[in-house]
C-alpha cells in the first residue's frame, strides 16, 4: 500500500494524524515532535487533496477536540479546486457513454469543480437543458489508497489512546472513509436522490429530476435547476424575498430529516441549497446521505424536548440512548452539562455572538468530561451548525431549538411511529400480548433449568473494557522494560549490566504492583 506514494506524501499525511492525535488527546508531542500550527495544519491538507479535504471538513464540527484556532482554519477548507484537465475530461467522458453521445450541446466549461468530480451544463436531444456531473479520472483508487493510510496510521497510534478517545477518533475516520467511497460513486448518488424525491415528495423544498438512462458510475444526468445561494443575503434581499420564511422551510425540511424521517442530507453547506422567489427550497448534491438510527432519532426527539422542559431525567436518558455518556461519566457531570444546554435552549435574550459562544463552551468542556460525540450525531450538529449560522446572520436573538419545536409538537405522532392512530397501535398490541407471554414464559423456564444467559449493556461492556485497558496498559510496559533489560545486557556497553538491572527491576515492580 504504501509503495503508492512518494516518501513526502507519507511523511505529510504522518504529520497531519499525529496533529490529529495530539489535540485529540490534548498533548503537547510525541517523541519530541509538537503539532501543526493551524495555518500549517490547513496547508498540508490543501496539498494532500481530496480525501484529506473532506476529512477536514468532518473535523472543522469537532469542537469538542479543537480550539478555536484549529476550527477556523479547518472551515476555511473549501471543496474547490482547479478543473480536471482537458484530457482527463475528455477520458471520462469516452468512458461514461462510449456507446452514444446523448447531448446536443455539452458546456466543457464546469459551473463547478470540486475534489470528487464537476457539474457541466448541457442540453440532451430533445432539447432539454440539464446539469452533468462527472467524477475525476480514477478519483475512486486515489480514495481507496488513502482510506488504507488513514487507517494503517490510526493502527500505529492505537495503543496510545484511551478507549473513549480511540473510539471517537475510530468512528470519524470509519465513517468518513465510508461516505466518501460512496460519494465518488455517481451511482450511489443517483440512488440518494431517487430515495430522497420518494421519502420528501411532500415537503415544502424540490429535488432536481434525473435521467436513469443517461447516469452510470461516472456520470450522473438531473435537470438544471437555478436559484439564489441561500447565504446570497444581498440577492434575496434585492428580490423582495422574505427570509423568514426561508428558514420556516429550512427549520421546517432538517427537523422533518432529523426527527421524523431519518433519511439525512450530510453535506449541507449553502452551495447545496437554493432559493426560489417564492422563499421554497431547491436542494442540490446527494452524494453524502446517512440514515439515522431509529433509537438516535428518537433519542433525539427527547434531547430537544428535555431542553425546552428542563428535565434533566429525560435528558440524562436521551444522551445514553445517544451514546453521548461514557461510563464514567457521573450524574453530577450530566447535570453540569445538561444545565449549560438548557441554558443556551431556554434564553431567549441570549445574542447569537454569546450564544454561540456558550455552545462552544459547552463543546470545550466535553473534553474534560467523559462525553463522546458519535459521528452520526456530528452530522446533526454539522446541519445544525448551518441553520444557526444562518439565522444568527438575518434574525436577531435567532434561536433554532425554538423554531424547532413547533414543527416538533405538529408532527410528534409521525415521528414516533403513531401515524395510524390508536386503534390501530392499540390493535397490533394486543395481538402480539400472546408472544410477550410466551417469552416471559420462556425466561421463568430457562432461568429455573439454570441456562439464563444475560447480556450487558453497552454502558457496562465499556466500564468492563476500561478496567481491562487499565490492568493492560502497566503490564504491557513491565513487560517492555523486561524484554530491553535483556536488550541492553546484549549490547555489553560500559554499565551495560547496571543499566540492564536498573531497567528489569523497574518493569518487576511494575507488574508486581499491578497484579498485587
Amino acid at each position: 500500500m504504501l509503495e503508492h506514494y512518494s516518501p513526502k506524501r507519507v511523511l505529510k499525511t504522518f504529520r497531519f494524524l499525529l496533529t490529529v492525535f495530539l489535540i485529540f488527546r490534548q498533548k503537547q508531542s510525541l517523541l519530541g515532535i509538537k503539532p501543526l500550527e493551524p495555518g500549517d495544519l490547513k496547508a498540508v491538507i490543501l496539498e494532500l487533496g481530496v480525501s484529506f479535504i473532506k476529512l477536514a471538513q468532518v473535523l472543522a464540527t469537532r469542537a469538542d477536540f479543537f480550539t478555536e484556532d484549529y476550527l477556523r482554519q479547518l472551515r476555511a477548507i473549501h471543496d474547490e479546486v482547479e478543473p480536471m484537465p482537458e484530457k482527463d475530461l475528455s477520458s471520462m467522458l469516452s468512458r461514461a457513454y462510449s456507446r452514444e453521445f446523448p447531448f446536443a450541446s455539452f458546456d466543457r466549461h464546469p459551473l463547478a469543480s470540486a475534489s470528487i468530480g464537476q457539474v457541466h451544463q448541457a442540453e440532451l436531444k430533445d432539447g432539454t437543458r440539464v446539469a452533468v456531473k462527472i467524477r475525476r479520472l480514477d478519483i475512486e483508487k486515489k480514495v481507496r489508497i488513502d482510506a488504507g493510510l488513514l487507517k494503517f496510521f490510526l493502527k500505529v497510534f492505537q495503543p496510545f489512546f484511551t478507549s473513549h478517545t480511540r473510539n471517537s477518533l475510530q468512528a470519524v475516520l470509519n465513517e468518513f472513509s465510508a461516505m466518501l467511497l460512496k460519494e465518488v460513486d455517481m451511482a450511489m448518488e443517483l440512488d440518494n436522490l431517487r430515495k430522497f424525491k420518494e421519502t420528501y415528495e411532500n415537503e415544502t423544498i424540490s429535488m432536481p429530476e434525473y435521467y436513469p438512462k443517461y447516469c452510470s458510475h461516472d456520470a450522473l444526468v438531473m435537470s438544471f435547476e437555478s436559484g439564489l445561494r441561500v447565504d446570497d443575503k444581498a440577492g434575496i434581499q434585492q428580490r423582495g424575498i422574505a427570509f423568514k420564511k426561508v428558514m420556516e422551510n429550512l427549520i421546517s425540511w432538517y427537523a422533518s430529516q432529523m426527527l421524523v424521517k431519518g433519511l439525512f442530507h450530510a453535506d449541507p453547506h449553502p452551495g447545496n441549497i437554493l432559493v426560489q422567489d417564492d422563499a421554497s427550497l431547491t436542494i442540490l448534491d446527494f452524494g453524502m446521505v446517512k440514515r439515522l438510527p431509529n433509537s438516535t432519532r428518537v433519542a433525539m426527539i427527547e434531547l430537544v424536548k428535555s431542553a425546552h422542559e428542563r428535565d434533566f431525567e429525560m435528558f440524562a436518558s436521551a444522551c445514553e440512548r445517544m451514546g453521548l455518556v461514557t461510563s464514567t461519566a457521573s450524574p453530577d457531570e450530566i447535570r453540569e452539562l445538561a444545565e449549560r444546554m438548557f441554558d443556551i435552549f431556554s434564553n431567549v435574550n441570549l445574542s447569537a455572538a454569546n450564544m454561540q459562544a456558550l455552545a462552544f463552551e459547552v463543546l470545550d468542556s466535553m473534553k474534560d468530561f467523559p462525553f463522546k460525540l458519535p459521528q452520526e450525531v456530528v452530522y446533526v450538529m454539522r446541519a445544525s451548525t448551518l441553520i444557526e449560522g444562518l439565522g444568527t446572520t438575518y434574525i436577531e436573538n435567532f434561536n433554532g431549538i425554538k423554531d424547532i419545536l413547533p414543527v416538533l409538537q405538529n408532527r410528534l405522532p409521525e415521528a414516533l411511529g403513531m401515524e395510524e392512530g390508536f386503534a390501530s397501535v392499540a390493535r397490533r398490541e394486543i395481538t402480539a400480548l400472546p408472544f410477550t407471554i410466551s417469552r416471559f414464559k420462556s425466561v421463568l423456564t430457562d432461568m429455573s433449568d439454570g441456562n439464563l444467559n444475560v447480556r450487558l449493556s453497552r454502558k457496562t461492556l465499556e466500564a468492563l473494557d476500561e478496567h481491562i485497558r487499565a490492568l493492560l496498559r502497566p503490564l504491557g510496559v513491565g513487560l517492555v522494560l523486561l524484554a530491553g533489560s535483556f536488550f541492553i545486557l546484549f549490547l555489553e556497553f560500559h554499565l551495560s549490566r547496571v543499566l540492564a538491572g536498573f531497567v528489569f527491576l523497574v518493569g518487576a515492580f511494575k507488574i508486581w504492583s499491578t497484579l498485587r
